[in-house]
């Protein structure tokens, strides 16, 4: 069982075990889990196959927990240039994100 769910703008394949880099978003202290409601397919092999959404699948949600909470992506280099006017920029960038591993799909 398999679900896509929508992120901040993404798409991301889930399955339970799973573990996934979302982007950061401010939680409590003391939150242990994640739950995504923005579910846009569930696929399920032991049923007739997959339920897709228009554009969400009613009542379906992925829980999931959290496993690192600040993680650095990979370095960007930015990159600015004009030729003949002596003008070179260089800044670098490393988006945050979360680690989290799913551990349930509910299908609704």
């Amino acid at each position: 069982m398999y679900a896509i769910i929508e992120d901040s703008g993404s798409q991301l394949r889930a399955a339970v075990g799973d573990t996934l880099t979302v982007d950061l978003r401010e939680l409590p202290e003391d939150a242990k889990s994640v739950t995504f409601d923005r579910v846009i397919m569930v696929s399920d092999a032991d049923k007739d196959g997959a339920s897709i959404g228009q554009p969400y699948v009613s009542g379906a949600s992925v829980e999931a927990d959290v496993v690192e909470r600040d993680v650095k992506g990979k370095k960007i280099d930015v990159i600015k240039f004009k030729r003949r006017k002596g003008y070179r920029v260089k800044q670098g960038h490393r988006q945050r994100h979360m680690l989290v591993k799913v551990t349930k799909i509910n299908a609704g």
